[in-house]
């Protein structure tokens, strides 16, 4: 500060006194040997204090992991803890070069009211974020439906989760739109149902049909006996008789039972005879 207005001074008035330029020089080399040493420490405690608050973090998801935390909380926690110790940091380092930190602390708070206010998006995923580590309507690797995508939860952020669909999409949704919309949490519950369609031909013998999935759903092991399986007519179409299969598994066979007994059922139709619909489309070519 000092030796910019001597310089101005100078440029301005070329008649300056030698001993106005000597005082201005002292007080910008005062000022230099003043600040110089408050700088260079302030830099040192900034730099080693970063390296200490890695340091700690990288701790706290060790001593996390050791103590089995639920994954669905480390990364939010981990991130919250850095936020917060870099800020008292930065706070402390202020103070020691000179800067008044109450005047700073309201010029950040007024500073993070402005950019709240133009960031009211992000606020609300992060806000939503904090419903969903309270509530945990769903957790690290369940598999869920949202927004349209169907996935298994890999991390949640504070802004946003991240999903990894069956075809290995990677999927970023904010916080904001899963705690604001309907989730669909397909591994919450430890058995599912599996609903089937199978068509059978109206001629065809339908206590038959349905003794041979019986027979199917009895030879898997895989499907539970409690709930009973049940078999029934649910519609009587144009094309044929709709058989509707309703049992009960382990979530994680969902897929496999499904194929298993698809499968199973056209090889087994086709061996005892029992005919399934086939659509026929009639076309007609018409000379012009």
């Amino acid at each position: 500060m000092f030796s910019q207005i001597s310089a101005q001074q100078i440029l301005q008035n070329p008649n300056v006194p030698v001993e106005k330029i000597e005082t201005y020089a002292d007080r910008a080399k005062e000022a230099f040997f003043y600040y110089a040493p408050k700088i260079g420490i302030a830099l040192l405690v900034l730099f080693i204090g970063l390296w200490l608050i890695n340091l700690l973090v990288r701790g706290i998801n060790r001593i996390m992991l050791a103590r089995d935390v639920d994954p669905t909380l480390r990364p939010f926690l981990k991130t919250i803890t850095s936020i917060a110790l870099k800020l008292m940091l930065f706070l402390t380092v202020a103070g020691m070069i000179g800067i008044e930190t109450t005047s700073f602390v309201a010029a950040l708070g007024a500073a993070g009211l402005a950019i709240g206010l133009a960031l009211q998006g992000s606020l609300s995923n992060f806000a939503g974020g904090v419903l969903i580590l309270l509530f945990k309507p769903f957790r690290v690797n369940d598999t869920i439906e949202a927004q349209g995508h169907v996935g298994t939860v890999k991390e949640i952020q504070i802004l946003y989760t991240i999903l990894v669909t069956a075809d290995n999409k990677k999927v970023i949704i904010p916080n904001g739109n899963l705690s604001n919309n309907d989730v669909v949490n397909y591994t919450a519950m430890e058995n599912r149902r599996l609903d089937l369609k199978i068509n059978v031909a109206y001629h065809a013998d339908l206590q038959k049909a349905k003794a041979i999935l019986f027979a199917i759903i009895d030879a898997d092991e895989r499907i539970l006996k409690e709930p009973i399986p049940q078999i029934g007519v649910s519609m009587l179409a144009d094309t044929g008789v709709n058989l509707s299969i309703m049992v009960w598994l382990k979530r994680e066979n969902y897929g496999n039972v499904q194929f298993y007994i698809y499968e199973s059922a056209k090889m087994a139709f086709e061996k005892e005879g029992i005919d399934m619909p086939v659509v026929l489309v009639e076309t007609q070519r018409i000379k012009v």
